[in-house]
């Protein structure tokens, strides 16, 4: 990981000194590198890290924090991991460059070395997320949105990218394409578990992750506690709550009450239950590699995606 550091830093490079100076701020409050570790575990599982694994994490994080720049600018977001946002210091014109310079690194790591195999990952990744993204902001508008809608934002959104750590692993050291495959899809419900896990912080009083109780709420962001709760209410319960989000999302009092609501109609636990069985199943797809240090960290590394506090 100190190696991946330096590596990624560098991939960021550029002649332009204003770039330099905010990549620089970017590596200085970079948060748990999760992506990264997933990318060389996987490696680890088929061969031994790489060049071409070292190209593959920078990849991935250079996109990953490409969205997060351009999620600070459209949520207006002006705090990330409790530092300020690149929008906040440089302001939204130059934070969307900034995204967009990123992006452009992610696929110029994989054109200038031949490595297509991961430029396919990548792109379809781009695509997705900004699928996700989208799909999201629609439904945010119409309120109608149901499990099965958001389990596709949040495959898309979220797991997509873990998906694509997971399988830029095993083509960083194999040509195994089922391979690739299978760990595509522990990837994806690993992802989905940690979407869920974050989902839930919303409805925690003390929660340490630095983001407000009821942020998606007010942000008319439906999430699984709220959308079991609501799908089990009565009709008139539902068109209450409902119009809370629709028109009083900014109302604390109102915030509050529906916070109360999906915690007595057993929303977190039901959300709980689907984030664990997620979880199970990426351990299926694990147990069925052969003991080894790699596999015993992914399996550390699925835990602390559901355990974690922040």
């Amino acid at each position: 990981m100190k190696l991946f550091e330096q590596k990624f830093y560098e991939s960021m490079r550029s002649n332009v000194s204003l770039l330099d100076k905010v990549t620089r701020f970017i590596v200085t409050t970079k948060g748990k590198q999760m992506r990264p570790m997933f990318v060389f575990l996987c490696a680890k599982l088929a061969g031994d890290v790489n060049e071409k694994s070292f190209r593959g994490a920078s990849m991935i994080e250079l996109i990953h924090t490409a969205t997060l720049v351009h999620d600070d600018v459209v949520d207006e977001s002006f705090k990330r991991r409790n530092f300020f946002s690149i929008n906040a210091l440089w302001k939204n014109k130059i934070a969307v460059l900034v995204g967009d310079y990123l992006l452009s690194k992610a696929v110029l790591l994989s054109t200038d070395h031949k490595d297509y195999d991961l430029l396919a990952v990548v792109s379809r990744t781009i695509r997705e997320m900004a699928e996700g993204e989208l799909l999201q902001l629609e439904k945010a508008r119409k309120l109608d949105i149901t499990e099965e809608v958001y389990f596709e934002i949040i495959r898309q959104k979220t797991a997509t990218l873990i998906a694509a750590c997971c399988e830029i692993g095993i083509l960083s050291t194999s040509s195994d394409e089922k391979l690739a495959q299978k760990m595509m899809e522990f990837g994806t419900y690993t992802g989905m578990a940690f979407q869920i896990k974050d989902d839930l912080f919303d409805y925690l009083t003390s929660n340490i992750i630095g983001k407000p109780v009821g942020i998606d709420i007010k942000e008319k962001k439906m999430t699984l506690p709220l959308i079991h709760a609501l799908k089990i209410a009565s009709t008139r319960d539902r068109s209450y709550y409902l119009n809370t989000v629709k028109r009083y999302n900014t109302d604390n009092k109102r915030v509050k009450e529906l916070i109360g609501f999906v915690k007595e109609s057993g929303g977190l636990d039901y959300a709980i239950s689907v984030m664990k069985a997620y979880q199970q199943k990426a351990k299926d797809i694990l147990e069925t590699f052969p003991d080894s240090e790699a596999k015993t960290s992914l399996g550390l590394m699925l835990d602390y995606v559901i355990e974690r506090k922040f």
